[in-house]
């Protein structure tokens, strides 16, 4: 399932159909109350929401975004076992021609 994320920012937030949350979060977590944020679906019944400050230019690398796209891996595999394709020397070829000539610089 590829995930598509949505983007909000404070600004857009007033004419937006909203989740319906209690005025006691934003009491608890005062952050959440003008923030822009990002929601990802993760399945039909799991929504990942990112709070997203200010000065976050450019996505990082997550480790709870990427356990939590794993778990969502996971469950489909358990749900659908027929959907895993193991990994042929086609695709590895077909990836080192898509890579060659690729520099990553760290």
């Amino acid at each position: 399932m590829t995930s598509k994320i949505y983007s909000v920012n404070p600004k857009e937030k007033e004419n937006l159909p909203s989740l319906p949350v209690p005025q006691s979060f934003y009491k608890d977590n005062p952050q959440w109350a003008n923030a822009s944020f990002k929601i990802e679906v993760l399945s039909d019944n799991t929504l990942l929401v990112r709070l997203v400050s200010e000065d976050d230019d450019e996505e990082e690398e997550d480790p709870q975004m990427l356990r939590l796209f794993l778990d969502a891996l996971m469950a489909d595999v358990i749900k659908d076992p027929s959907i895993l394709v193991p990994y042929t020397a086609e695709m590895k070829a077909e990836a080192d021609a898509l890579l060659e000539g690729v520099i990553v610089e760290e």
